[in-house]
């Protein structure tokens, strides 16, 4: 990466990680709970990106079968240790899967079949009712439940946590302070020239600054994705698991490999167009102050989108509207978020040298699978 001025050394640690989002604060943790010496480097005043402008959902159940799905189980219970320690509340737990179409509960049975719907379940709509009043269980043909999911703010949980690696596990963190070049051992940062013994690189959609020309290997794409808040203005919205709808059926890998999930798709493809077009698919969960986060839509290329798209919201309310029954919804917030995704990958761990990684979610997947990402690359580190 460029050859660094002669200048001393002003400090040294064992690993160094750049990028303060879930994904380099994984890798902090297993790092540090291998008794290592931690510094994190952050180029802003705090994580602003992906890992705070999602859900906070750690999502299992769809997820692609495999080490993908292996990866999601074991952070979420990285997730539940850590939110134990760092006093981070765990919102609601499990999610509801309503199919309203014929084709979609073909999904949910093919679905419960395999080895990772052993632990679901399906439910009644008195059942389902129950968990979310405002549900239209009269519309639903059949709702499948995982147990396995989680919610948590993500803008006060990453904080947290932060704070949490800093005094319990002696985490050194430094905000506002850029990494521009890794020559070797020797890292580059805004403020001054640091020696690690190894190296994680956490670029988030950062796809120029460190390493590009390995980046650029790998042909990745920027995902912008809008997402809404309705205020809690009706007892009705209480949630008492996640709620996704057919349209989640059909994007996600771990019900998208199934040959009925084709089916649906299909189907949602002659309803659904836009939508469709739009990569729209509804999540539903709840803040602590009962508020309902909303999503979402995925747009993709080379960059962030800069401007939402008033269109999509409708579509995304549209679908909202079809599953639940709030006719006093209002939304009090909305906003973009962007992910780095990849056709071919759902995450990657590339190696620029014996002692560096480059560690990255490749597929808004990262408060569901960052934690498992991050220990898997500080193992290889030390393997």
């Amino acid at each position: 990466m460029g050859v660094l001025p002669e200048v001393c050394v002003e400090s040294k640690f064992d690993v160094v990680v750049v990028g303060a989002g879930i994904v380099g604060l994984s890798a902090a943790l297993a790092a540090a709970n291998k008794g290592k010496r931690v510094a994190v480097f952050e180029r802003g005043a705090k994580a602003t990106g992906a890992s705070i402008r999602n859900f906070g959902f750690v999502t299992i159940t769809g997820q692609q079968a495999g080490a993908h799905w292996e990866r999601a189980m074991r952070s979420r219970d990285i997730w539940l240790q850590v939110a134990g320690q760092a006093g981070i509340d765990v919102i609601h737990r499990g999610l509801l899967l309503a199919a309203r179409r014929s084709e979609a509960v073909d999904v949910l049975h093919a679905f419960h079949a395999t080895p990772m719907g052993q632990a679901c379940r399906m439910v009644t709509r008195e059942e389902a009712a129950r968990l979310v009043p405002s549900l239209r269980v009269d519309s639903v043909r059949e709702i499948l439940y995982s147990p396995h999911e989680i919610r948590v703010e993500s803008v006060q949980a990453i904080p947290r946590i932060a704070a949490w690696l800093a005094e319990k596990h002696d985490v050194s963190f430094h905000w506002n302070t850029a990494v521009h070049a890794i020559d070797g051992h020797r890292v580059q940062t805004s403020r001054s020239l640091v020696h690690a013994e190894a190296i994680v690189v956490c670029p988030g959609d950062d796809l120029s600054t460190l390493f590009p020309e390995r980046i650029g290997q790998y042909a990745l794409q920027i995902c912008t994705l809008q997402m809404l808040r309705l205020a809690a203005n009706s007892a009705r919205a209480r949630l008492g698991a996640a709620v996704m709808s057919d349209m989640s059926l059909a994007r996600y890998e771990g019900f998208d490999a199934l040959p009925e999930a084709r089916v649906l798709a299909r189907k949602l493809d002659e309803q659904e167009r836009e939508s469709r077009e739009a990569g729209i698919h509804l999540i539903v969960v709840q803040s602590a102050d009962g508020s309902l986060v909303v999503g979402d839509s995925h747009v993709y290329g080379a960059s962030p989108e800069p401007f939402a798209r008033a269109r999509f919201d409708e579509l995304i309310l549209d679908e909202f509207d079809r599953v639940f029954d709030l006719p006093r919804r209002e939304v009090v917030q909305r906003w973009t978020g962007s992910y780095v995704s990849a056709s071919d990958r759902t995450a990657l761990i590339d190696k620029p040298a014996d002692h560096i990684r480059l560690v990255m979610v490749t597929g808004g997947t990262g408060a569901s699978t960052g934690f498992a990402l991050g220990e898997q690359a500080i193992a290889e580190l030390y393997s």
